[in-house]
């Protein structure tokens, strides 16, 4: 299903007709004939974006005239020497790249022609994107009581306030993203490994108001690479009486506003070398509550330009001749 938003994206469109070669995603039964039984959810791919799908017969490659050459040939051009990448953004747009510089070549059969030119006679033919299809797959899952919803083989935290509760997951290609009451309370990238622990410690914090050695050795917590400014004051604020309880409480204040404000605040904090929860508070509440609007100076602009004159005359006019005044 991304596959096809990001196609039809690059492309700028969608065609009236897509050719399948019975992929198990895509047709769940191959019947007599042309005739499939295809996947539920693709179904409301092709529907949402209407165009009609077309399943190849088995075992008869003349119906997909020459794509298996094309696809080796492509093969051969972009990854002949093998690369390598750090991410798959990186990958992607080193292709983007590369497709961009091979749509340069001259079309195979309109040898007067280059690729590039070939597609935008064709694109008008291609229907327009109203709205990109949802590409998930919905799950509903009850939250544990150690904040963690179980998806996938893998576990990814949710806020505590949501514990015992049931939740809509929806599970994307590149994302996993928790709703409830209508609204999104927690997402993660989606890990494709196992068994693995994928967690947010700002889900973590109310359970710190009552539980604040967690902090030290909870498993939400050890692995939290804080920023330089935060962990100085935090180890310092540690040496205190109440240090761990202290930073509980700065968390809880910066939760709104954010880890780069907290950040601004500790090194605020620092400079001052004054170093304890009040200080580090009030740097935040200075850093969060809004402008100040404008003091006005009237001193100048308060002087009537055009100064108002008496008049009894008016008093005089009502009393003229009227009836209704007795």
């Amino acid at each position: 299903m991304d596959a096809h938003n990001q196609a039809f994206a690059f492309y700028g469109g969608v065609p009236q007709q897509m050719i399948y070669d019975n992929l198990k995603t895509v047709v769940d039964q191959v019947k007599m004939g042309k005739e499939r039984q295809f996947n539920q959810r693709f179904m409301a791919l092709a529907n949402h974006y209407l165009f009609k799908p077309v399943a190849c017969t088995p075992a008869a490659g003349w119906e997909k005239g020459q794509v298996e050459n094309q696809v080796g040939n492509i093969r051969e051009w972009l990854f002949t020497p093998r690369v390598k990448f750090d991410s798959f953004e990186a990958l992607n747009q080193w292709l983007a790249t590369r497709c961009e510089e091979l749509s340069q070549r001259n079309h195979p059969v309109e040898k007067s022609q280059t690729i590039a030119e070939c597609f935008l006679k064709e694109s008008p033919l291609l229907r327009q994107i109203t709205t990109p299809f949802m590409n998930y797959v919905e799950h509903l899952l009850r939250v544990s009581r150690t904040c963690l919803i179980h998806v996938d083989r893998n576990r990814y935290s949710v806020p505590a306030q949501w514990v015992g509760q049931v939740v809509s997951v929806r599970m994307s290609a590149n994302t996993v993203t928790m709703v409830a009451e209508n609204q999104v309370i927690a997402e993660h990238q989606r890990c494709f490994g196992r068994d693995q622990f994928i967690c947010n410690p700002w889900h973590y914090l109310p359970v710190l108001e009552k539980k604040p050695g967690a902090l030290r050795h909870g498993a939400p917590f050890k692995e939290w690479a804080l920023p330089e400014a935060i962990e100085k004051v935090r180890l310092q604020l540690q040496r205190q009486g109440q240090g761990d309880r202290d930073f509980v409480a700065i968390l809880l204040l910066s939760r709104e506003a954010g880890l780069d404000t907290l950040n601004t605040a500790c090194s605020l904090v620092l400079e001052t070398k004054v170093v304890n929860a009040s200080v580090v508070q009030n740097q935040i509440q200075r850093l969060i509550e809004p402008p100040r609007p404008p003091t006005l100076d009237a001193t100048n602009d308060s002087a009537l330009k055009v100064e108002p004159e008496a008049n009894c005359q008016h008093y005089d006019d009502l009393f003229g001749g009227s009836r209704y005044v007795h």
